[in-house]
């Protein structure tokens, strides 16, 4: 049973001002409506009966609305068409931390919305019980109504009224046990709003422009940490359709630039093929090879003399969201509103606020659908770009980062060098591990210049194999920033590999070599014995890679067939325990992206720096897979009974590293990322 203290922690709560009695149908003056019932700032039905969920968190492709809708429709015995979403606007004090990331979303959602739709329910019954006159206990809310063995079945739309006239708190309030869910857990539904976005009634960030905005596109650094040091603008004002040009000095971590603000996005591209833009400071001599060779001089010395020593090159990688980076804003002597899509509306408004020195009543943070994050959109500088835009125009600006853009000027993925040792028993098993590792901090969140934050991040290393781990940190030479896995990509990916180079030297099977060494019982042993159970033996000329990984509550297991000889991944099968999986085919899809991510990154995309500047432009030389890379790809559901767990970023890094362990076959062990190719 839910207590009033817990109930009032899950939402605002909603005053109703009594309009009827308890014996009989509410009653509005004339002219009058009968009140909503909303008892959070989550959940209401209004006094039409229909069900509206609004969502705190962005969706940013994890389906966080469709997850929204499943719980709600679960609790208020509705279907999940039947309940309209409502996209939260940034607010932190009414909404709690409205960021996506760190596989957060269901963990955070799934308590306060079922929460809320459980005392709506719980207040339409009580609502219709005393109506009829009868226990609540005989009576059951289904299909969008209340009834009773012996009553008129009554809508929704019926009893809003009083049971909006109810004191929540003196209502016990039970949520629907899991026994008894139709739809979490069991749904097999899509996303809620795929028709939308297929058919284009969606509205992604450049879409979601109010009429009479212009659009700007910014001249960004000729080489990494440039700043502007002289503009001729007089060619590009000269250009049709430019009306300025705006000198970009964001603070924080910002690149700045010269914007060209016009009326078309052809006449913004224009204006700044015409811009004369000189750079200063710097590094145009900068070379990603260098940096690597210095991260692995700064690896300690090795003590001892393991039986097996590998030192893995991890590479920078960018974002490449199928959405570039875009925002909207209008500033006014009275008001900021923005239009974008981001990872955290609610901490954006805040930062908005204390940059402009303006109270945040003022600012107003509408967040839209976004294709793709992958981390990228936790960080503000595309915002801050519309905002001076705006505030130097005085009319709504959309900022829009063509391709080339967004690949030659993200926060990257930090490179990375790690040397794995282990000491084999006589057996080839494992016994003794040294894990040392160099890289960069994360220069868009202060906390990762820490070196044990960054090893918190990445250290989740299952097995009972004691060793050493260390993070030696260098000064970041660009900008880096969160990237799908955070740090564990990279740790995970170098480890997994090492144990997969062990098994091969040892002749030990993949997988049993892993059972050996994980603890049984576990979630990781259950998911490890589906994903074989499911995965088939791979014939003549085929290999098999394995990994397992735990991080954000969840478990999973990945095993990968590929043709090493046509450099061909074949299958990929992931058994996966994230708890309760709210939306079924929600974790399915999610699971498949990332392995597509982690099959792009294994097979050659890499972002590489020569003469100071990114060399890679576009997907035409940042090679993401294709079609024809794609495997057959089986996700296998393995139901427990831990707290919900978090998915969007769990399945990179064992992906990555059963995909490069398959590629290997029993030929050239894994050394880096991409397998098989110069790694910087």
């Amino acid at each position: 049973m839910i207590t009033r203290r817990s109930f009032l922690t899950a939402g605002a709560l909603v005053v109703a001002v009594p309009v009827g009695t308890a014996a009989g149908p509410a009653s509005a003056a004339p002219g009058t409506e009968l009140p909503d019932l909303a008892p959070t700032v989550f959940v209401r039905v209004d006094h039409h009966g229909r069900v509206v969920a609004t969502v705190p968190k962005p969706d940013t492709g994890q389906g966080v609305r469709t997850m929204a809708a499943v719980l709600v429709a679960e609790e208020l015995a509705v279907e999940v068409a039947d309940v309209t979403l409502e996209q939260a606007l940034g607010n932190t004090a009414r909404y709690g931390s409205q960021s996506v990331g760190n596989s957060m979303s269901s963990r955070h959602i799934t308590q306060p919305l079922r929460t809320a739709s459980a005392t709506a329910r719980c207040l339409l019954v009580a609502a219709a019980a005393a109506r009829w006159q009868v226990p609540v206990a005989e009576c059951v809310a289904r299909r969008g109504r209340v009834e009773h063995p012996r009553r008129r079945p009554l809508r929704y739309r019926e009893l809003v009224g009083d049971a909006a006239a109810i004191d929540p708190a003196t209502v016990p309030v039970t949520l629907t046990p899991p026994d008894q869910w139709r739809l979490i857990g069991r749904t097999p539904a899509g996303r809620a709003d795929a028709r939308a976005i297929v058919t284009g009634r969606a509205r992604y960030g450049a879409e979601s422009a109010p009429p009479g905005s212009l659009i700007a596109v910014v001249a960004r650094p000729a080489w990494i940490g440039a700043r502007v040091d002289t503009v001729d603008h007089a060619a590009a004002l000269a250009v049709v359709g430019v009306v300025a040009v705006v000198r970009l000095t964001p603070p924080g971590d910002g690149q700045g630039g010269v914007a060209v603000v016009a009326t078309s996005t052809a006449a913004a591209l224009r204006g700044r093929d015409a811009l004369r833009v000189t750079w200063t400071g710097g590094n145009p001599t900068a070379d990603s090879r260098a940096w690597l060779a210095d991260l692995e001089t700064a690896l300690p010395p090795l003590t001892g003399t393991p039986d097996v020593l590998r030192v893995f090159r991890l590479p920078l990688l960018a974002h490449a969201p199928m959405e570039p980076m875009n925002a909207t804003a209008h500033v006014t002597a009275s008001e900021v509103r923005v239009w974008a899509p981001v990872q955290n509306p609610g901490g954006l408004r805040t930062q908005l606020a204390a940059q402009l020195g303006r109270p945040e009543a003022e600012v107003t943070v509408t967040p839209t659908l976004a294709g793709g994050a992958f981390g990228r959109r936790i960080e503000i500088d595309p915002v801050q770009e519309a905002v001076a835009c705006s505030r130097t125009v005085g009319r709504p600006v959309t900022v829009r980062w063509t391709r080339d853009d967004d690949t030659r000027h993200d926060s990257y993925r930090p490179m990375s060098v790690h040397r794995l040792g282990a000491t084999l028993g006589p057996d080839g098993v494992p016994t003794g591990r040294v894990h040392h590792v160099a890289t960069w901090p994360l220069t868009v969140s202060a906390p990762f210049s820490n070196p044990a934050v960054v090893r918190a991040s990445g250290d989740h290393f299952p097995y009972a194999v004691p060793g050493e781990v260390s993070v030696t940190l260098r000064p970041a030479p660009l900008r880096t920033g969160f990237w799908r896995s955070v740090y564990a990509g990279q740790f995970a990916y170098a480890e997994e590999c090492f144990l997969g180079e062990i098994a091969r030297r040892g002749g030990h099977d993949q997988v049993d070599l892993r059972r050996r060494l994980l603890p049984a019982p576990s979630r990781l042993r259950a998911v490890l014995d589906a994903a074989a159970v499911r995965a088939p033996a791979p014939d003549a000329g085929q290999s098999r890679g394995v990994a397992c990984h735990f991080e954000y509550d969840s478990a999973i297991a990945v095993i990968v067939t590929a043709d090493p000889a046509a450099r061909k991944v074949l299958r990929v099968t992931a058994a996966v325990d994230v708890g309760v999986p709210i939306h079924p085919s929600g974790v399915v899809a999610q699971v498949e992206g990332t392995v597509i991510d982690a099959l792009s990154t294994v097979l050659g995309a890499q972002i590489t720096v020569r003469d100071g500047a990114v060399v890679q432009s576009s997907f035409r030389d940042y090679a993401w897979a294709r079609i024809t890379d794609c495997p057959e790809i089986d996700v296998v559901l393995v139901r427990s009974d831990a707290p919900i767990g978090g998915l969007g970023e769990l399945a990179y890094p064992p992906a990555a590293a059963a995909i490069a362990t398959a590629l290997a076959g029993s030929g050239e062990p894994v050394t880096g990322m991409p397998y098989g190719v110069e790694v910087g």
